[in-house]
């Protein structure tokens, strides 16, 4: 998949998300893209079997289509969780870098700068269910508590 397409697919189900609904204008609006651009996408995607899709319609993922998309989003906030608490980068920066890397790395990676991140932070001792792709989790207090020690 292109990170064209991934972004896509990442559009779609944030809207689906918190609209309860995706169509073409809403991807294009969120996107700032032509609806031209949205249509041939979106082939593309139902060509991969992300979307269920029909010309004018309501855009729906697929079950691989869902796990594709948490996947890319669980990508941009481990990469983005990492650059902030490892390295210190700041909060804007992380999100513009983590957006652009997510597209070149696997998930092999991925998991692996998690399992590095909670290696360092020892979230045994944190007492939760800490895990660096939760946005709740990177800005937890006892998380700030524990840096600050």
């Amino acid at each position: 998949m292109t990170a064209s397409q991934e972004d896509y697919l990442k559009t779609i189900y944030i809207l689906l998300l918190h609209k309860k609904e995706a169509r073409v204008t809403d991807i294009a609006d969120y996107l700032n893209v032509s609806k031209a651009s949205v249509n041939r996408a979106l082939k593309n995607l139902r060509d991969l079997e992300l979307v269920d899709y029909e010309t004018y319609g309501v855009i729906e993922l697929t079950e691989k289509g869902k796990e594709e998309a948490t996947n890319i989003i669980k990508k941009h906030n481990v990469l983005k969780a990492f650059l902030i608490q490892i390295l210190n980068v700041d909060s804007n920066t992380a999100e513009e870098e983590a957006k652009k890397m997510k597209h070149a790395i696997s998930e092999d990676t991925v998991n692996k700068f998690s399992d590095y991140i909670k290696s360092i932070i020892k979230v045994d001792e944190l007492k939760c269910n800490y895990s660096p792709e939760n946005e709740r989790c990177q800005n937890c207090i006892k998380l700030k508590k524990k840096k600050r020690l």
